[in-house]
């Protein structure tokens, strides 16, 4: 089993910057693929980022790439996802998870249904 916990949200205007960490605790994540979801109100929730064991694979969302960075420190247990040029659209609840059994014959990816574990969630508010 795994706990994840978020922080670093807040409230920012267009343009600003946020950085978002994840830190686990009852296994390493040294070995399993993880991921940033968001939920903004009144829409399913959606992949983000995901991130490879090692941190050396990413795949992002087209909505972020260019603008997001999801980074993994295996020594601290720590996922983070920087955040740059925020637009009002990124206003949502932001969720670090993690895939521990890769059923399906695959890891990782940004479907939700993919990850095991997930944190309480971090709330990220973009302003015009």
């Amino acid at each position: 089993q795994v706990q994840l916990v978020e922080s670093g949200g807040g409230s920012v205007q267009a343009g600003g910057s946020l950085r978002l960490s994840c830190v686990a605790s009852g296994n390493s994540v040294s070995f399993y693929y993880m991921a940033w979801f968001r939920q903004a109100p009144g829409k399913e929730r959606e992949g983000v980022a995901n991130i490879s064991p090692g941190g050396g694979m990413t795949i992002y969302a087209d909505s972020v790439k260019g603008r997001f960075t999801i980074s993994k420190d295996n020594a601290k247990n720590t996922m983070y996802l920087q955040m740059n040029s925020l637009k009002p659209e990124d206003t949502g609840m932001y969720y670090c998870a993690i895939d521990l059994y890769c059923r399906g014959g695959y890891c990782g990816g940004l479907r939700d249904e993919k990850y095991d574990y997930w944190g309480q969630g971090t709330q990220v508010t973009v302003s015009s």
